[in-house]
């Protein structure tokens, strides 16, 4: 689904561009501040940069590129500045150019739990990334997402207190119909009994709540055949034991406003805690949003 909003992210996101930049895989997260302003290992960053075709833009929701090293162990070194009230987790996805600016390939890293004040530093390696090999030649900011730390998603890490993992997939899409599967992992040690719904509210890129979306129950308020409907049975989610349950909605754009909710908040079952997941809500200007009931993950989320 994410190919799918590919156009959105471009018209959305800031870009810097470096020459002679690299990456490093997705994967674990970052948080170490760098108090040397040294964040490639010894390299000292460098500013100057050749001008690739496309815009650019030095900072974007408070992360910014600040330089780059050369030569094979090349990096990019970026940085995090939180000035928010309370601990937020970035989610930063960055675009890998050509030197025609075309994009190559994105990766994303997590900035976890910066502090209201502080400034946070990381870096890409070209060397540890699967573009390494290909003619990367430059960097640029695709996407910028942030949620309170305390109810930032995990897929990986220490269980949390709840004994649960709670996340979104990237979910897929298919002419205009778009399905998120929302995940619940029991990685603690009881088990966990679910029944209905999960409770869903909508935010905008400011987190600010999303007015004007009615949010039905059951898949097939929107579509059929997407796997998120049925009736909401009781379950009970054993350690080591997962389920999920559907996001369905259409992107139609006709009279109106269109609606982009990247946020929603999500509690598995009334009382549960606070999750912010990033999906990505493309509603267009249907003004609805399905979701589909709790299902063990013996029953896979359906394509669309």
């Amino acid at each position: 689904m994410r190919s799918a909003l590919l156009p959105l992210i471009a018209a959305l996101a800031g870009a810097l561009f470096l020459t002679a930049c690299g990456t490093e895989q997705a994967g674990g997260p970052i948080a170490s501040p760098s108090p040397s302003g040294d964040p490639c290992g010894g390299q000292s960053p460098s500013t100057a940069a050749a001008s690739p075709p496309g815009p650019a833009d030095a900072e974007h929701d408070g992360v910014r590129i600040t330089g780059f090293g050369g030569g094979s162990q090349g990096c990019a070194a970026f940085k995090v500045t939180h000035t928010g009230a309370e601990p937020f987790t970035y989610m930063i996805t960055f675009d890998l150019l050509s030197d025609a600016g075309t994009v190559l390939d994105n990766t994303e890293r997590t900035v976890e739990r910066v502090a209201p004040g502080r400034t946070v530093w990381g870096t890409l390696r070209l060397s540890e990334s699967a573009a390494g090999s290909r003619n990367v030649s430059g960097v640029r900011i695709a996407k910028v997402r942030s949620v309170p730390a305390d109810e930032a998603p995990y897929t990986h890490g220490p269980c949390p207190e709840s004994g649960l993992r709670v996340y979104a997939d990237d979910g897929d899409a298919a002419m205009g119909l778009r399905v998120v599967s929302v995940h619940v992992e029991n990685c603690g040690t009881r088990p966990y009994a679910l029944h209905g719904y999960p409770e869903v509210r909508l935010y905008d890129e400011e987190h600010e709540p999303v007015e004007g979306v009615r949010i039905l129950r059951d898949g097939s308020s929107v579509a059929g055949a997407t796997g998120a409907d049925g009736p909401a049975l009781p379950i009970v989610v054993g350690p080591g034991e997962s389920a999920w349950a559907g996001l369905v909605w259409r992107n139609t754009v006709q009279a109106g406003t269109p609606v982009h909710a990247p946020y929603a908040r999500v509690r598995v079952k009334s009382g549960a805690d606070r999750v912010m997941v990033v999906p990505e809500l493309d509603l267009g200007t249907t003004g609805k949003l399905a979701v589909g009931p709790w299902k063990k993950r013996e029953e896979a989320p359906a394509s669309p």
